[in-house]
């Protein structure tokens, strides 16, 4: 078998399973999703919240799966399903078992990344840069909690140059456990802001939760914090506690290790002055964007502490953008005719990233007739301080200079009472309704924001929006193109 992930016997010895059937050399992969499992994986059959892998062997086997692990206690229940089988105790159980295996043979260099915005796109970041120096694995969308992380964790090749694993959470003592299996060689909090904020009783209780990522960096490893963040000297705190000795910074306040020096527009996107511990760096990104920018300083001091050449992994973010669902922009050719723009950050909000993306509204110029159109949804998890944090979004929004704002979810109703006479404000009941309501009045020139959080269900507009207008003879909005056509200006992307 090529491009073998694990042995079988190593599998079994792993994950203390009992085999049974026609078991193959090796598996290619790890998987447990029959939609996306490619042919020699192996099938990991999870119970979740929702579904059963045990329910889906069959459809497994159908995709391609070279062996099936199962729960001993299921085995009953399968009845006449033939499938090459490792029968274990616990499934979940003995993919933790696998991740601990594959940390331990691992020779990769690890960057864990947490925080309440910004994880998935350093991330992303650090994957794209990392990749001019060395073979990289990293975890797949948003695979960041207690099933994803083991699940990315044994996925990672034996070989593989830099594993980078992005760490959430949404209550205390989740990070811990998952940091363990990490085990990260740098661990980096991009912010701490009020998200998840219904769980816990202030943001020093949040910014405590996401502490627990320092408590499994190894001996002689570094925490990267946020210069800028107000809780980054809690965050030190609390890195010392776990005896994590190296401790350094990034963002544009002075004492950072990694700072950010300057930042201004170009034809190809923006470019960056740096000053990586004393050292002066000069680079271009392509995403738009001082958070952006931010973060990126985080991947640099990431890629440094590791042994990457830092100047090959800054070139290298020259080609990188931002994805979808995170601030990745789009040209609707429209009915009526001209164009406008869309940028689609409806992946997750919490305050601090809704002020973001607005701020990023703000700085676009629309075209001629054009308006900006902020086209937001609740903001979830966020308790008995919700209502306040919705309202409060006015100030920003009349700051940004938006000229229509459309509304759906229960939450947005304390918004939509404050924003009442001060500009053109809808709020709709649902996302049909909004969606129809929009089509109806987008015009030539317009800026079109999406901000809500992601089970708030604004992807499926979007990508509604997109099958209908996207202009299909020319690529997705680049940000040059925008800064160039005075639509976007150099600062505040939104995560």
């Amino acid at each position: 078998m090529s491009d073998m992930l694990w042995e079988t016997s190593v599998l079994s010895d792993v994950m203390q399973a009992r085999p049974m059937g026609p078991l193959p050399r090796g598996v290619s992969g790890i998987s447990i999703d029959t939609r996306t499992l490619e042919a020699g994986d192996a099938f990991f059959a999870i119970k979740g919240e929702r579904f059963d892998g045990h329910e889906f062997l069959t459809a497994a086997q159908r995709a391609g799966a070279a062996l099936h692990v199962v729960a001993e206690h299921k085995l009953p229940a399968l009845g006449r399903v033939q499938v090459p089988m490792l029968v274990v105790d616990d499934v979940m159980k003995a993919l933790t078992r696998l991740a601990e295996a594959s940390r331990a043979r691992a020779k990769a260099k690890i960057v864990a990344v947490t925080g309440s915005v910004g994880k998935t796109t350093t991330k992303e970041a650090l994957r794209h840069g990392l990749s001019a120096v060395g073979s990289v694995h990293a975890s797949a969308a948003s695979f960041n909690n207690h099933w994803g992380v083991p699940l990315s964790l044994a996925r990672l090749p034996a070989d593989a140059d830099f594993g980078i694993f992005e760490i959430g959470m949404n209550h205390p003592d989740e990070i811990r456990p998952l940091v363990k299996l990490v085990r990260p060689h740098v661990a980096i909090v991009t912010l701490i802001a009020p998200a998840h904020l219904g769980h816990f009783r202030d943001i020093d209780e949040i910014a405590a939760a996401k502490a627990e990522i320092f408590e499994g960096v190894v001996p002689g490893g570094t925490a990267i914090l946020n210069a800028d963040d107000p809780k980054s000297d809690l965050l030190a705190d609390y890195a010392r506690k776990a005896g994590v000795s190296k401790i350094e910074t990034f963002g544009e306040a002075g004492r950072a290790d990694f700072r950010l020096m300057a930042f201004e527009a170009t034809r190809e996107g923006v470019s960056i002055d740096a000053k990586i511990e004393g050292e002066r760096l000069h680079f271009s990104l392509a995403t738009p964007g001082r958070h952006m920018a931010q973060n990126v300083l985080a991947v640099l001091g990431a890629a440094q502490r590791i042994g990457a050449d830092v100047e090959r992994v800054a070139t290298a973010l020259s080609s990188w953008r931002a994805v979808k669902g995170r601030g990745a922009r789009h040209r609707l050719k429209l009915a009526t005719g001209g164009t406008a723009t869309l940028i689609d950050d409806s992946y997750n909000a919490n305050p601090a990233s809704m002020r973001a993306a607005l701020d990023v509204l703000a700085r676009g110029e629309p075209g001629q007739g054009g308006r900006r159109i902020a086209v937001l949804g609740d903001m979830l998890e966020l308790g008995t301080t919700s209502p306040t944090l919705h309202a409060n979004l006015k100030t920003p929004i009349l700051a940004a200079g938006v000229d229509v704002v459309f509304l759906a979810g229960d939450e947005m109703k304390a918004l939509d009472d404050v924003l009442a006479g001060a500009l053109t404000c809808q709020w709709h009941e649902n996302n049909e309704e909004l969606l129809a309501a929009l089509s109806k009045t987008m015009r030539s020139g317009d800026i079109i924001l999406f901000k809500a959080s992601k089970s708030i269900g604004f992807s499926p507009l979007v990508e509604t929006l997109l099958s209908r207008y996207e202009d299909k003879d020319t690529e997705p909005v680049k940000p040059a193109e925008m800064v160039a056509a005075g639509q976007v200006d150099a600062g505040g992307e939104a995560e």
